[in-house]
């Protein structure tokens, strides 16, 4: 019976424009789905008080409608539910000596999801239902430990079972760094509470599919327990791929199972989030490697993850997540995404093989860099490979967030001018038409504006060109240079880019890289 409900399953989101795989099967769909991630806040703190209706909770949903979303991930919890659970407290629960909310975003997300609640609305069920109206794919993602806030014992965010048991964090009695004090899954009782939830979110609503969202925050064991916490963690996604199959008979479709990990495999299963063992198991119909916040990567190796899927790759959606920030390296100041570095993830990624684009923290109304429109021109207008190759795009030196004690977080930057870099940039399939330049941005300092540097991509020399415009500066860049490359010498995938300052002037320092193409 399951395989048939899997079928059943695969064909309607087939009739809502997604992508999904069949068992074995081909792409269906001649460009991607993409994936828009709801966070369990955002709508209840950025509405007013009459929109907690039937019709503000179908508006939410319908702007999507027509656009190139193919699937809405709603999230319902943090270590809270924002609804009224039967097995964790609800955001609005205040108890022992827990502080109500301060902030007036806070304070409007717990009134709210109160006010839903008094007023017999379940936000999840209306908006399932809704977006199976509007041919989205509705799934659950459940945070499987967030730990906003966790230096405040006290936050109104956090559920009674965390503030009763700190012997139950990853370092009992830390002093507040927020890895230390996340769930330590290797206790019975951490993994019993959250399969609690699974439990309830399966039996209360009827989604297309549950993802198990392992990065946020992605640090579930004690240090140095992740070899044995990848055993646990594995029995933990059977346990729970035993439950979506039971609910899929009862509901007589398919509840598919995905799963958010990081962006390499190495520190995947290095941090017991061991993705190619869940596909090669059967255990998820989706994988997401993904950076957890910090940045977005814009080198998440596809191929390797397909290499070492082997033909189990395509029984599975695999599909690259994007964060809505951008640091050049840790420490740096972030910016969000543009239109551009949004469009040359896609291309890259796309061209590395993935099958979706996944955008996180890019909710409504305007998350995006680039003023009003930015984001419905995304939605509307969505990240096809054929269609992003053909418009302006970006390609940023980022690093990795997310890796176990040992392995490098490949960040390239800030380096020293007279000292040089050299950066490995993938851009996807070569342009044959239009311009492109590498562009370096320079830290404060004195002589910035006379420092001279020679650059060259893949051996070939780039001429300096005009630096950009002051109100396209980008984060902690007080000059971006920009040297023009010629369009024969950019290769598909990777590019090697070297840069070095040049005279007699006072060293600076790089603190920013990219390539762009018009």
């Amino acid at each position: 019976m399951w395989s048939c409900l899997r079928v059943m399953g695969i064909r309607a989101l087939l009739a809502g424009a997604c992508v999904f795989l069949a068992q074995g099967g081909a792409a269906a769909a001649p460009e991607p789905g993409l994936v828009i991630n709801e966070d369990d806040s955002h709508f209840f703190g950025s509405r007013s008080a009459d929109q907690m209706s039937i019709e503000g909770l179908n508006a939410f949903v319908d702007q999507y409608a027509g656009t190139k979303v193919s699937h809405l991930f709603l999230c319902p919890n943090a270590m809270k539910a924002s609804f009224r659970s039967k097995v964790w407290d609800a955001i609005w629960d205040l108890k022992g000596t827990q502080k109500p909310p301060q902030e007036d975003f806070a304070k409007t997300w717990c009134e709210n999801a109160r006010l839903l609640d008094e007023r017999g609305l379940d936000p999840y069920a209306v908006w399932i239902a809704r977006c199976r109206e509007k041919r989205i794919s509705p799934w659950l993602s459940m945070r499987m430990n967030d730990v906003h806030n966790v230096d405040d014992v006290d936050c109104y965010i956090h559920n009674s079972f965390w503030r009763d048991h700190p012997e139950y964090w990853r370092v009992p009695g830390s002093a507040g760094s927020w890895v230390d004090r996340a769930f330590d899954y290797g206790i019975p009782e951490v993994r019993e509470h959250h399969m609690a939830f699974v439990r309830e979110l399966l039996e209360r609503y009827d989604p297309d599919g549950l993802e198990l969202d392992w990065m946020r925050f992605g640090y579930h064991f004690k240090p140095g327990h992740e070899a044995e916490g990848s055993e646990i963690l594995t029995q933990f996604m059977k346990d729970v791929r035993a439950l979506t199959n039971e609910w899929s008979a009862r509901r007589g479709h398919a509840i598919r199972l995905g799963a958010r990990v990081p962006a390499h495999p190495d520190a995947a299963i290095g941090l017991g989030m061991d993705g190619i063992r869940w596909v090669r198991d059967g255990l998820v119909d989706m994988l997401v490697p993904t950076p957890f916040w910090a940045t977005s990567d814009f080198d998440i190796p596809i191929e390797l993850w397909r290499e070492r899927l082997g033909d189990t790759a395509r029984n599975i959606v695999l599909a690259a997540g994007q964060e809505i920030l951008l640091r050049a390296y840790p420490g740096a100041n972030a910016m969000e995404n543009d239109l551009l570095s949004v469009r040359g993830f896609a291309a890259a990624h796309l061209h590395r093989g993935v099958d979706q684009i996944y955008l996180f923290n890019y909710m409504d109304a305007e998350p995006m860099q680039g003023g009003p429109g930015t984001y419905r021109a995304l939605l509307e207008n969505g990240l096809a490979l054929a269609d992003v190759v053909a418009l302006p795009r970006r390609f940023v030196v980022t690093y990795r967030d997310t890796v176990p004690p040992g392995m490098s977080n490949n960040a390239a930057l800030p380096v020293d001018g007279f000292t040089g870099g050299t950066f490995r940039v993938y851009i996807g399939p070569a342009p044959k038409t239009g311009t492109a330049a590498f562009i370096a941005g320079l830290a404060r300092k004195d002589g910035v504006s006379n420092a001279a540097f020679e650059v060259t991509v893949n051996g070939r020399d780039c001429p300096p060109a005009a630096d950009l415009a002051p109100s396209q500066a980008l984060p902690d860049v007080a000059r971006a240079v920009s040297f023009a490359c010629p369009l024969e010498v950019l290769e598909e995938g990777y590019n090697t880019v070297q840069i070095k300052q040049t005279g007699p002037d006072a060293e600076q320092q790089i603190v920013w890289a990219e390539i762009r193409i018009q």
